[in-house]
């Protein structure tokens, strides 16, 4: 009996030490992630582990299923990526409203965009002042904003100087016509006399129609027009029936709109792309679907320092009268060549002032920063000249929450140079 339970009890034992060696051999073989699988060389590929296949923050050291029966996917040391991650719960990255798109190859132009006002164009400005003292009788053009064509009278004018010059001239056209049997030395100077009288009236800006009568012999008129000298639109005046005046005074002011500027505010950083002669598209909120085009004429020389922006004028041709003195446009101007190169948005950038970083989308709310250098913009797109490469995913809507929503901050931190060319 006593032999019976003495061979019983080592029995037991042996099959407990079988058993423990059995288990302590499985978990050690666990433990170590299997090799499995080759690369294109034939060499074997280490698991690092296993991810959830429904990109869960959940991750195993060896093989295994999930709730729903999925194999866990493993992930290679060749496949690891070599910058620093950060990772968004699925549910989260909807609730974000998180969206990605490829870095790809696009035709960049550059467009400079900028917002600016209509004026007249100085070159067409011309301003009605007499050159002598006066008083205006009649106003022929008492309105602004009135259209009028050269020769069209403006206003009259009754002056003393006026009817002087006019009896000193005719008084020396009958002097001229007396001197019949004079020397030609005298009638030559008295010759001199009439042109010079006739002259200073055309300096005072009187029309020759308005001479025409003086010349036949007629009296002096007390009260002569003063014409508009171009077509154009008044766009101020000052002048008032009754008003004196003096010389010099500004009475009209007359601009001729067949051609316009329109002077826009571009931003520092966009000067360097600017030259004179660049084509521009204008578009202005009266007119809906329609867009002028123009040229760059002139780069101002200074900056406005509260705004940071420089005025660029823009000459347009407006023979249709459409594009009036202080509307507001929105310029486009195409500046630079058209160039091939990998672009991505420019809601893609996560821009610090001193680097730029993407978001690398890995799929399964994984996200890698990585950090870009670059170039032209243009279209809404940004070129990418080192950093990323053609096909990569990068976040273009949501960056910003994903940044205050995961530990991005940390990466950045150890972000190292991860380019890729």
């Amino acid at each position: 009996m006593k032999r019976n339970v003495i061979i019983g009890i080592a029995f037991f034992a042996g099959f407990a030490l079988a058993a423990g060696f059995w288990w302590g051999h499985s978990v050690g073989t666990r433990d170590a992630p299997p090799v499995t699988g080759n690369d294109a060389g034939g060499q074997p590929r280490r698991v690092l582990y296993y991810r959830n296949p429904m990109g869960l923050d959940d991750t195993s050291p060896v093989p295994k299923k999930d709730a729903m029966g999925m194999d866990y996917v493993p992930v290679y040391a060749d496949d690891a990526p070599e910058g620093p991650q950060v990772k968004i719960s699925p549910n989260r990255l909807q609730t974000l409203g998180v969206r990605s798109a490829p870095a790809a190859e696009r035709t960049m132009r550059h467009t400079i965009r900028a917002v600016g006002t209509v004026e007249a164009s100085e070159r067409g400005l011309y301003t009605v002042s007499p050159k002598f003292e006066g008083w205006i009788t009649t106003l022929f053009v008492n309105t602004t904003g009135a259209t009028v064509r050269r020769g069209q009278p403006l206003f009259a004018v009754y002056s003393p100087e006026l009817v002087t010059a006019q009896e000193e001239y005719r008084i020396a056209v009958e002097a001229l016509k007396a001197m019949g049997d004079a020397s030609p030395e005298a009638r030559a100077g008295m010759q001199a006399i009439v042109d010079g009288g006739l002259q200073r009236l055309r300096n005072w800006d009187i029309a020759e129609d308005d001479l025409a009568d003086l010349k036949a012999g007629k009296e002096a008129r007390e009260s002569l027009p003063l014409r508009a000298r171009t077509d154009g639109v008044v766009i101020e005046m000052m002048a008032r029936a009754g008003r004196r005046f003096m010389p010099g005074e500004p009475l009209f002011q007359i601009a001729d709109l067949s051609n316009v500027w329109i002077v826009a505010s571009v931003f520092e950083q966009d000067l360097g792309y600017l030259r004179p002669g660049q084509k521009a598209v204008v578009s202005v909120a009266a007119y809906p679907g329609r867009t002028f085009t123009g040229q760059v004429t002139f780069i101002y020389p200074t900056v406005e320092p509260e705004s940071r922006t420089a005025r660029v004028r823009v000459e347009l041709s407006n023979e249709a009268g459409l594009l009036k003195p202080d509307l507001y446009g929105t310029v486009d101007i195409e500046a630079g060549e058209s160039v091939a190169a990998v672009a991505i948005p420019e809601s893609a950038v996560l821009d610090s002032g001193t680097r730029q970083v993407v978001l690398i989308d890995l799929g399964g709310g994984t996200f890698e920063p990585r950090e870009v250098e670059l170039g032209a913009r243009g279209d809404g797109y940004v070129e990418v000249v080192e950093g990323l490469a053609a096909g990569k995913r990068v976040v273009v809507d949501g960056n910003f929450l994903i940044d205050a929503e995961s530990n991005l901050k940390a990466a950045l931190e150890s972000l190292g140079g991860h380019g890729e060319h």
